[in-house]
């Protein structure tokens, strides 16, 4: 058993993988069961998921606030029941959106806006959590918080498709911005694909996939590595005292 692995490791979450799955494979790998997560991705999204392993687990919560980065895409003209396609479609329209439209109602999101949580997500109301009233079909109040929406860029948009980068505080489902965006413009519209790029300063491009990680291909980090603080060496009286 190997109980004395500390540190964070950035993976690249594949698409169709629970982030609870990820976990699991690291356990057999690493061999510890002393392991979390600093924020869930959906089965459909990939990318930055940043896994605190050992004593690093303390620093969970920490990690979970900072913001993140996602890239995007969605489809005007329908909604379904999970606000993504993997759902079922509960709404259609045929409303033609234009470039100009878009972009205006994009830049009025950014800012702090109140948010209604999706359905489908794992926030508890009186100990269930919301996906588990959803499939069993009982209604239920959906909780409202205020995120906040640091920036969203238009990357391309046609025939009704439209990809997006977006910077955004902890809590925000990214479905339901989209959501949230084609009620602005009176419509539906349903996300097809995301990525997380960035958690605080943990980025896409040093992360590593699953298959890296099993082949030993990737680094374990440090503090020193991911908090800019300045390294105090302690003599034997200091070491004592702290």
């Amino acid at each position: 058993m190997n109980n004395d692995i500390n540190g964070i490791i950035v993976v690249n979450k594949d698409k169709g993988m629970t982030s609870r799955d990820v976990i699991n494979v690291l356990n057999k790998i690493f061999q510890t069961k002393k392991i979390g997560h600093t924020g869930t991705l959906d089965p459909i999204a990939s990318g930055v998921l940043v896994v605190c392993l050992g004593k690093y687990t303390k620093l969970v919560d920490l990690i979970t606030a900072y913001d993140k980065e996602y890239i995007a895409q969605f489809s005007f003209g329908y909604e379904t029941d999970t606000l993504d396609s993997t759902g079922n479609i509960t709404k259609q329209d045929n409303k033609v959106i234009a470039y100009d439209e878009l972009v205006k109602t994009l830049n009025n999101f950014i800012g702090d806006y109140e948010q209604t949580v999706p359905i489908y997500s794992a926030v508890k109301i009186k100990g269930k959590k919301l996906y588990q009233y959803a499939r069993k079909n009982i209604e239920v109040e959906l909780p409202k918080r205020t995120v906040t929406i640091n920036n969203i860029e238009l990357l391309a948009f046609k025939n009704n498709q439209a990809k997006i980068k977006v910077s955004v505080s902890k809590g925000t489902y990214i479905r339901s911005l989209i959501r949230d965006i084609a009620h602005e413009l009176n419509t539906y519209a349903t996300m097809t694909s995301l990525i997380r790029t960035k958690q605080g300063n943990f980025s896409l491009e040093d992360s590593y996939t699953l298959e890296d990680i099993k082949n030993k291909r990737y680094q374990i980090l440090k503090v020193t590595d991911i908090f800019d603080y300045p390294v105090i060496e302690l003599d034997d009286e200091l070491y004592f005292k702290v």
